[in-house]
């Protein structure tokens, strides 16, 4: 548990899995390319090398006790913890939807607060105790939001087919051109039809929904890393309309361009800080 301001209350990532639970206060929190409001009880759970933090609306010279409560472990051990215990085996599939974050609701967070708190000071059997307590109630929770974008997710399962990842990389490396299904289709020696079957099973969304997909989370690495302008950023990723643009980008991350990277610059600043 610490403090914010905290040194460790920074943008940073490292490879092990955290849940996070806020206990005071209120701002943004920012994970991969995700930007979303949080309160007491906002409870998240981060996975490997996903970037991530909270900044906290306070003045100048204002502080928060105990604000975040962070629990932190390897896959390697929730491995264990499996093959210890098979009842557990759902927190594997859980573990994998991490590596887009996983948001769950603030009524949880403030159920497992109490949980959170004792784990932070006891010793012995009981952490143990507190700490499958915790896993298991994360778990069993099917009120789950993901958070960044399909392109943070670490699935391979799902892309082991030779012929997938041949699409797949096709589309990344064609992502700013006029890049049509029939074409990738043709490539993959399939009629239109077939492939929409195939692309749709693999990967759990269309083609175009893919597509967009890719190209609002590259111009969201251009609106967070870079000067250019939104309509040059609009144009390099592959959209050919502004006005489509900014109306796909409030769709996927509910606000404007402008704003996004206005928000990110804020959480730049407060890491500038640290």
């Amino acid at each position: 548990m610490h403090d914010y301001p905290h040194t460790v209350a920074k943008w940073h990532f490292h490879p092990e899995y955290e849940v996070h639970v806020i206990t005071a206060s209120g701002g943004k929190f920012f994970v991969g390319d995700f930007i979303g409001d949080f309160a007491p009880g906002n409870l998240v759970l981060t996975g490997p090398n996903l970037p991530h933090n909270w900044v906290s609306n306070l003045g100048e010279h204002d502080s928060v006790p105990s604000r975040d409560l962070v629990l932190q472990f390897s896959r390697q051990f929730a491995e264990r913890m499996v093959t210890a215990f098979p009842e557990l085996a759902a927190v594997l599939g859980m573990l994998d939807h991490a590596a887009r974050g996983i948001q769950f609701p603030d009524a949880l967070g403030t159920t497992i607060t109490p949980l959170m708190q004792e784990l932070a000071v006891t010793h012995s059997a009981r952490r143990v105790v507190l700490m499958m307590s915790v896993i298991e109630q994360l778990a069993s929770c099917a009120d789950r939001k993901l958070l960044a974008g399909p392109t943070y997710e670490v699935n391979a399962q799902r892309h082991m087919s030779s012929t997938i990842n041949q699409v797949l990389s096709y589309i990344r490396q064609n992502l700013g051109g006029n890049l049509r299904e029939t074409d990738v289709a043709e490539l993959s020696a399939m009629s239109v039809s077939s492939f929409t079957r195939f692309f749709k099973r693999h990967t759990g969304c269309t083609f175009i929904q893919y597509q967009n997909g890719l190209r609002l989370n590259e111009a969201c690495e251009l609106l967070m890393c870079t000067e250019l302008s939104v309509t040059e950023v609009c144009y390099r990723v592959g959209f050919n309309n502004l006005s489509n643009f900014n109306r796909q980008f409030l769709a996927c991350k509910g606000m404007p361009p402008s704003r996004f990277r206005s928000l990110h610059r804020l959480n730049e600043e407060a890491r500038a800080a640290a």
